[in-house]
């Protein structure tokens, strides 16, 4: 597995070595001694799920401590833009965001450690997104910023038509990151 490190500090994609032939693929999604390797120690508690069409857009979302969440990401099928946010207030890269594109084609994950923003926008019907984490949901504990903060500036739309975006109404009523204050 090859590990990409990111801009910002912490943050890296990972792209496993795919073995191919006429059955199909095969190929190693997590390895704890990669994870050592690359000096991240993790304990995975739980891995989630979520299938959505084209357009839906997710987050930003967080959990501050004691519930704060590293997450590692990926797709099994179809594809998605995913964005981290380093919203840790000592980081150089604070308010920076990180975009990916994720696929079932690609079979790159990205590494979510504690104290970012996670967020991501399907773009194609029928995909498949899952991520294992760090530590339990607690609702209590959650945190965003909306999807289209100006501060931000991510550039959703550069991947796909915002006429096509779906959101939920929790994600809609969520803050601006200037009036935002990390836990981290």
């Amino acid at each position: 597995m090859n590990i990409i490190e990111t801009p910002i500090k912490d943050l890296f994609v990972l792209e496993p070595k795919v073995w191919k032939d006429n059955r199909g693929y095969f190929y190693e999604s997590y390895s704890q001694k990669v994870f050592e390797d690359a000096g991240v120690q993790v304990n995975f508690v739980q891995d989630n799920q979520s299938f959505s069409q084209k357009g839906a857009l997710r987050g930003l979302h967080a959990q501050a401590n004691p519930f704060a969440q590293g997450k590692l990401v990926r797709v099994i099928q179809g594809s998605v833009v995913d964005v981290a946010v380093d919203i840790r207030k000592n980081s150089a890269t604070y308010g920076q965001h990180f975009t990916v594109e994720l696929s079932g084609e690609n079979h790159k994950q990205l590494w979510i450690p504690p104290g970012f923003l996670h967020g991501f926008l399907t773009l194609e019907d029928d995909t498949i997104f899952t991520y294992k984490v760090t530590n339990y949901y607690d609702k209590a504990s959650e945190i965003g910023v909306v999807w289209n903060d100006p501060t931000l500036n991510i550039d959703w739309a550069a991947h796909l038509d915002p006429s096509q975006f779906v959101f939920s109404d929790k994600d809609l009523a969520l803050s601006n990151f200037d009036s935002f204050t990390s836990p981290f």
